[in-house]
């Protein structure tokens, strides 16, 4: 057994922003309880905390599902890692406010292109980016939803540069996910170190189911006092069912899918062993192509016949709107500060991340001659997916995309490869720093309102910017502190 403790041999570097020392040995003022705790323990000790955590995801099923993996088993334990993220309460009030501001802005361009379409006609975001990207819904020209409220629940993924500066990377507006991991490594991190977390003045963040159901009650048709709110998932073989089924028990709501609905006279009902009983609130967990067979892709066995007709009558909420996934589009983010600007008369608050635009061809140009040093993304896949991460891939990689590039140049955006700001993360018996990113969970009804903390998501391959569980990514537990 060695002797070494787990702190010692750690090198935060001079290349990346580390969050927890500004110099070897050297903790940031909000770090330095931490770092004293996490001295006192060997790596011995430090996995005996490692394996309680797990253990606990293993009792309570908290896993994920890796389709790329089927012949290996689909389902995985989500990883954690048991070094917290700490963030000090000004640096949070900051990211609070500059998220607000995002979202007021992408709810007020959401209503604008489906109704007016002002940001269109004078100029700002070229026509043909949104009536060409591929979740621009027609079907929502004037059509006006419940309270105003496209995007009820939105995923703003944040990194910081390699001088600790924050910036928006992309808005996840369709579906989101994570949010049960939050709320899940905070129960695994108080069972692993108690001592530690009472340590510190954390904000709390069992409270976002509460949090949740009371915006989605609050975007209820008709100003329903008792709406009836349901979760439509598509089943249990999704890749986030296991959040569908945690966040309706949570909310204390029925989790449905197909089979459990039925639209008659534009109205949404729900079978029950008392009979039918009408839906208000739909908070979909379903895309936009499945939903409703009549109406989009003819061939989904997930969606419900008729709904997109008792939307438009008004008669039942979707969470989030129908179409909010044009918002989604990486070429559509680059447009963000000039919503912010034109909607909310405001400079933003948290920046972009510099983005060169596939549709361009000035700058189309540039990022083929530069493929070595960008990161390439695919504008509507997620989860790390239709992804070139220039500096780390082959030269056969690199053609292979501009292949795809020159054949389908709307298709993609580029944005310089950042220092992703590193954590330390623990990696096989040591300490090691790992790029992070995080994902606050923003929600909107009558107010927004923004759960302190997030999802802290880590790269556990060594020296991959990659973050998401899906290419080998883990998470932390995020503490807010209260002063």
């Amino acid at each position: 057994m060695t002797t070494e403790n787990l702190t010692q041999r750690y090198d935060p570097g001079t290349k990346f922003f580390d969050e927890m020392l500004s110099s070897p040995e050297q903790p940031r003022l909000h770090y330095s309880e931490l770092y004293k705790q996490l001295s006192l323990l060997t790596p011995e000790i430090f996995e005996q905390h490692r394996k309680a955590a797990d253990f606990y995801f293993v009792y309570q099923g908290i896993t994920f599902t890796v389709y790329t993996e089927q012949e290996q088993g689909i389902e995985r334990i989500f990883p954690f890692d048991l070094i917290p993220r700490i963030i000090p309460a000004a640096e949070w009030e900051h990211l609070e406010r500059g998220l607000t501001q995002r979202v007021l802005a992408l709810n007020a361009f959401l209503q604008d292109i489906y109704h007016e379409q002002r940001i269109l006609r004078e100029g700002l975001i070229p026509s043909v980016l949104i009536f060409g990207a591929r979740h621009f819904r027609r079907e929502m020209i004037g059509l006006d939803v419940p309270g105003g409220v496209y995007t009820h629940i939105i995923g703003s993924d944040l990194i910081r540069d390699h001088d600790g500066t924050y910036y928006v990377l992309e808005d996840n507006m369709r579906s989101p996910s994570g949010v049960s991991y939050m709320l899940e490594n905070r129960e695994a991190m108080k069972r692993a170190f108690p001592r530690i977390f009472q340590s510190y003045d954390v904000r709390p963040i069992e409270h976002y189911p509460q949090e949740l159901m009371q915006s989605l009650r609050s975007s209820a048709p008709h100003g329903e006092s008792e709406p009836n709110v349901v979760l439509l998932t598509p089943g249990v073989y999704n890749s986030a069912y296991f959040e569908h089924a945690f966040l309706s028990r949570q909310m204390g709501i029925e989790l449905v899918e197909k089979r459990d609905l039925m639209v008659h006279n534009n109205r949404v009902f729900t079978r029950t062993t008392r009979g039918l009983q009408q839906v208000d609130v739909i908070y979909r967990r379903i895309d936009d192509d499945f939903l409703d067979p009549l109406s989009f892709r003819r061939d989904s066995a997930l969606g419900v016949p008729g709904l997109l007709n008792a939307y438009r009558a008004g008669n039942v909420t979707l969470a989030n709107a129908i179409g909010t996934g044009v918002a989604d589009d990486k070429a559509v983010y680059a447009y963000v500060p000039q919503m912010i600007r034109f909607y909310l008369s405001e400079e933003p608050i948290l920046n972009n991340v510099p983005t060169y635009m596939g549709c361009d061809d000035k700058e189309c140009d540039y990022i083929l001659n530069n493929l070595e040093t960008l990161v390439v993304k695919s504008v509507n896949e997620s989860g790390g997916y239709g992804m070139l991460v220039g500096p780390h891939a082959s030269q056969k990689e690199r053609e292979e995309f501009k292949a795809k590039i020159q054949s389908n140049p709307r298709n993609f955006i580029a944005q310089p490869t950042l220092a992703l700001s590193r954590h330390p993360t623990y990696l096989d018996g040591t300490l090691e720093g790992c790029h992070i990113d995080l994902r606050p969970y923003i929600l909107m009804g009558q107010k927004v309102t923004i759960v302190p903390g997030g999802l802290t998501r880590v790269a556990l391959r060594r020296g991959s910017l990659v973050v998401n569980s899906s290419q080998g990514g883990g998470s932390k537990d995020t503490w807010v502190l209260q002063s």
